[in-house]
């Protein structure tokens, strides 16, 4: 299943790609902030495979404002999108899941959501409201077999932080250990491990991938 952008050459163009690849894919433009959008992506999953059997939530977007300056509606869309949008899919998903009595939810979340960011309280409050929302759904659906984990990067190399100054950048390298940013193959590798079997006795954990930039927070 792909979703998560709503160009729908772009949605189709990485079926294709997983196509080609020798896997199985289904591009689908949903509006993860509406119950019927979610319910519709999951049973368009349900209707191709058969099954539904890890569930990623990766969609997010960012709008940047100090606190005293930020609009209802910045506040507003990204609690929507980055946690509302999380417990809409995962509440269509579940269903599923616990009838096959296996699953893997695997929630995006941020750093900002563990040690916060300045400009960023709606997006941090959205990501650590995502922490606590896996911690508690792993305890209510552990005895069905199904795990529940969230991930949260740091300085990633996507569009999102590409937005950023040069010198912006360069100075947000020098706070991590390792000494480069991360890259989105880094976070995808550690998504990979939590749906495997080699994960199956993790659950309600944060998986942290940024570096080291937090290890001292």
């Amino acid at each position: 299943m792909v979703n998560g952008s709503k160009d729908p050459a772009l949605v189709q163009s990485l079926a294709e790609e997983i196509q080609a690849k020798g896997g199985q894919a289904l591009g689908v433009i949903a509006d993860i902030c509406q119950a019927q959008g979610c319910s519709q992506l999951i049973q368009s999953t349900l209707s191709k495979f058969g099954r539904l059997d890890i569930m990623v939530n990766n969609a997010g977007i960012v709008r940047d404002q100090l606190l005293v300056r930020m609009s209802d509606d910045e506040w507003d869309q990204v609690i929507n999108t980055n946690l509302r949008g999380a417990f809409l899919c995962t509440r269509a998903a579940i269903r599923p899941m616990l009838k096959q009595r296996w699953g893997r939810i695997i929630n995006i979340a941020s750093i900002a959501g563990i040690v916060g960011n300045s400009g960023q309280a709606n997006y941090a409050a959205a990501k650590a409201g995502l922490i606590a929302f896996t911690k508690s759904l792993a305890r209510e659906v552990a005895s069905r077999g199904i795990t529940a984990n969230s991930i949260a990067p740091g300085f990633i190399k996507t569009d999102m932080t590409q937005r950023l100054s040069a010198p912006a950048q360069e100075e947000i390298i020098k706070q991590i250990p390792l000494g480069f940013v991360g890259s989105p193959e880094d976070v995808a590798e550690a998504v990979a491990f939590l749906a495997s079997e080699k994960a199956r006795y993790i659950t309600g954990q944060v998986l942290v991938v940024d570096g080291g930039l937090t290890m001292a927070a």
